[in-house]
């Protein structure tokens, strides 16, 4: 299996419902440092299993619609936590629909996971994969 990770970051505002989430239970800050990484078992002719520059525009475009927004306030998120976990499922989810729509180009079609990483410190992150 081959692969191609692209990176980026975001920052956003947010609150947690659920005792269990502590002091994070009110309004904080959090940013993010984003990995995509987009896998298949061969490469295209051109020998590449993404473009690069695609796929790291398609990053920057989704984390940027995240990105400086109080996520508390926006309609796809509403009635759930906006767990790290939570987020990294949404990133995926966003590139996948980009993928399928030819946004990264139709050499991406031919990509078979995806697995998106949300780090929220040099200790601790989390990571939603899925097949496409």
């Amino acid at each position: 299996m081959f692969s191609v990770t692209v990176r980026d970051h975001m920052m956003v505002a947010h609150s947690f419902s659920g005792a269990v989430f502590g002091p994070a239970q009110k309004l904080h800050g959090a940013t993010f440092v984003v990995d995509a990484t987009f896998r298949r078992p061969d490469l295209d002719a051109d020998g590449i299993v993404v473009d690069i520059g695609l796929a790291a525009q398609a990053l920057h475009e989704v984390v940027g619609s995240l990105s400086y927004r109080n996520l508390d306030d926006e309609p796809v998120f509403a009635g759930r936590n906006t767990t790290t976990e939570v987020l990294a499922r949404h990133v995926a989810d966003t590139l996948a629909e980009r993928i399928a729509a030819g946004v990264l180009g139709e050499g991406a079609r031919a990509v078979t996971g995806l697995v998106v990483t949300l780090h929220e410190s040099h200790i601790a992150w989390a990571s939603y994969e899925r097949s496409l």
